[in-house]
């Protein structure tokens, strides 16, 4: 707005300093989104992709190249992430982080930069997106069949190796019972195999320490009191790091597989009472850190809102009646809050607004003359 007499607007500017953008192995798109998101706003950008990925990003790099960006706007660099911390995070010209990664190695960073506060020229903005513990929950009134495809789809698409997996599901014991079987069976005919196969549903974990690390939690879950193995349970690595798609039982609504994230083709139920729908409702909202991504499948429109209501915190994008992956950028923004990052929701206008930093300028076009107020004046 300008009152009569002057002229006000908003420069938005970019960062004073660059961005490093850190992006993960999971998702090739989000690697362009985090580098190219602040450049479009006329930021320079670090942009470290993880190394397990660098083909793909080489190729958008390319495409980019191809479409026009001058060089020096996005400066790929391979490097392990321990280089990186020591350089480009400790560097004076540090002007923010757009990073997609695990919690740990977020914390990690946020450490890094609390600790050289007094060496930067600006504080910088830190934007992250982590780790999740995603849930389903169900309604005594929800639809098995829809149920069924959410949990396998939600679980087991991608090996499971997406943030917003769905790891932990709450399910009433009258749909446990019908449901049970059919998912057994469902999950042990998933086609495992070769991903350039159309016919194959999932592939193999990304590599050796993931595999490593679902192999130990299933060989510890077999022996665990609390759990009950489903479907699945088996790991292959005689030509490739395969951790086949399982489903688990627990009696123990917080135990430590309700809790972790595992970042793999896990699932674990916790079969409820179904006159427990309120009590199950804390629990959900409670059991894990993280704030990411949840489902609740009902058709109780009752049920809906009060689920919506009551776990309004719980996770960042939320689902209804439908699995909680597959966010579609201008359709669902994407992003978590609690341990799961800082919920500035790529793909979003919210996000982009973090990459500018706004300048308002005030013009007057017919300047006052006398220094003093009316209301001084003697008479």
């Amino acid at each position: 707005m300008s009152s009569a007499g002057t002229w006000n607007r908003m420069d938005h500017r970019p960062l004073e300093g660059f961005v490093l953008a850190i992006s993960p192995f999971n998702f090739t798109s989000i690697g362009g989104n985090l580098a190219v998101a602040p450049a479009i706003v006329g930021n320079t950008v670090v942009w470290k992709p993880a190394t397990t990925a660098l083909l793909a990003a080489e190729v958008i790099m390319e495409i980019l190249e191809a479409a026009g960006l001058p060089p020096g706007v996005i400066n790929m660099i391979a490097a392990p992430g321990a280089a990186v911390s020591e350089a480009a995070v400790k560097h004076s010209s540090l002007a923010g982080i757009h990073f997609t990664g695990s919690t740990d190695t977020f914390q990690h960073l946020w450490n890094t930069v609390a600790a050289h506060l007094g060496t930067y020229r600006t504080y910088p903005r830190l934007v992250g997106e982590t780790g999740g513990k995603d849930f389903v929950l169900a309604h005594e009134s929800a639809s098995a069949d829809a149920l069924l495809v959410g949990l396998l789809r939600g679980s087991f698409e991608y090996q499971g190796q997406k943030c917003s997996a769905s790891s932990r599901a709450y399910i009433p014991r009258s749909v446990w019972e019908r449901l049970r079987d059919p998912l057994a069976a469902a999950t042990e005919a998933i086609p495992v195999g070769d991903p350039a196969e159309f016919s194959t549903f999932m592939g193999a974990v990304i590599d050796e320490a993931s595999f490593r690390k679902h192999e130990a939690v299933l060989t510890a879950a077999r022996t665990d009191p609390e759990l009950t193995l489903i479907a699945g349970g088996e790991c292959d690595a005689e030509v490739g790091w395969f951790v086949h798609p399982t489903i688990l039982a627990t009696s123990n609504p917080r135990h430590d597989l309700m809790r972790r994230e595992l970042f793999g083709p896990i699932l674990t139920v916790f079969p409820y009472a179904d006159s427990d729908w309120s009590s199950v409702l804390d629990l959900v909202d409670t059991t894990s850190p993280y704030a990411l991504t949840g489902a609740v499948f009902a058709d109780d429109r009752a049920a809906i809102d009060e689920a919506s209501e009551h776990l309004r915190y719980a996770a960042g994008n939320f689902y209804v009646n439908d699995k909680p992956t597959g966010a579609v950028v201008g359709q669902q923004p994407f992003g978590g809050a609690r341990m799961s990052g800082t919920n500035d929701k790529a793909g979003s206008a919210l996000n982009m607004l973090r990459w500018v930093s706004p300048r308002v300028i005030k013009e007057t076009f017919v300047p006052p003359t006398e220094w003093q107020y009316p209301h001084q004046d003697p008479d």
